[in-house]
């Protein structure tokens, strides 16, 4: 119970600083714990909801988060959270496993990329309106938002990362972000703190429904969902806190590094088991 505890609390800052649902955490940890892997995939899905609905509160108070682009995102993978929670009973349990590593190991190295240099077209786009004056927002906060010249990336760019979040959320547990951050900073070239709040605003409505469909088919074991989604909540409101002080650079280089080792510690785990 103690380590389930811990895991979620460390998943909850994890989650707040990459944007994703915890289960880069969560999934391996209680697969060590002695979670059968289709049970590690399921069981994870509680804990995403009450996590990234944390951490996207903190941040829509910091006025981070592109409400239009969240919404898009997270109609467009709803449907798709629910086949891909469904799908993951006729999928080999293990290569879930495998998959998800290596999404993660993905994730880490997009982020690391260097970002193309703003163009003066770009400098010079309609500014979105922000709220930039929420109590969480500090003054460097704030006046980072006030001058984010960045829109909202297209409805098909958005609808097409929703698709893919919104199936890989069912079918791994992972609850998206691993998609959407890396999606909304690469190919919708959002800053990376804005590419994190939107990311977890719409994993927060993407994880209702595959948690729904993993309760139905009977994939979670309460044993360790419950703990988990005790321990997140307080690590989430860590992780976000460090997120909206951050230096973005500092950021990018954070979450990539944290997510490239996390993801090959846990692909080589998973591919032991086929050995």
């Amino acid at each position: 119970m103690t380590v389930t505890l811990l895991c979620g609390f460390l998943a909850g800052v994890l989650a707040a600083i990459l944007g994703v649902g915890g289960a880069v955490i969560t999934t391996p940890v209680i697969r060590f714990l002695g979670a059968t892997p289709l049970s590690a995939v399921g069981s994870t899905v509680p804990a995403i909801l009450p996590g990234a609905l944390t951490g996207a509160q903190r941040y829509h108070r910091a006025g981070l988060v592109d409400v239009t682009a969240a919404r898009v995102v997270a109609i467009a993978g709803v449907s798709f959270a629910i086949l891909g929670a469904l799908a993951a009973e006729v999928v080999d349990a293990r290569w879930l496993m495998v998959v998800t590593a290596t999404l993660v190991i993905w994730s880490g190295f997009t982020l690391l990329r260097p970002r193309p240099t703003t163009t003066t077209a770009a400098a010079t786009t309609t500014k979105r309106p922000t709220a930039t004056t929420g109590p969480d927002s500090s003054p460097a906060t704030r006046a980072t938002n006030a001058a984010d010249p960045t829109p909202t990336p297209p409805t098909a760019t958005l609808v097409g990362l929703g698709v893919c979040a919104g199936f890989l959320a069912g079918i791994l547990g992972i609850g998206g972000g691993l998609v959407l951050t890396p999606g909304l900073s690469v190919f919708g070239k959002m800053p990376v703190k804005r590419a994190i709040a939107t990311s977890l605003a719409a994993v927060s409505a993407m994880s209702v429904a595959a948690l729904a469909t993993h309760v139905a088919t009977g994939h979670i074991d309460w044993r360790f969902a419950l703990p988990l989604a005790v321990g997140i909540v307080p690590g989430a409101r860590l992780g976000s806190r460090f997120t909206l002080n951050a230096n973005e650079d500092t950021l990018r280089t954070v979450c990539g590094i944290a997510m490239a080792v996390l993801g090959a510690i846990y692909l080589a785990r998973e591919l032991a088991d086929f050995f």
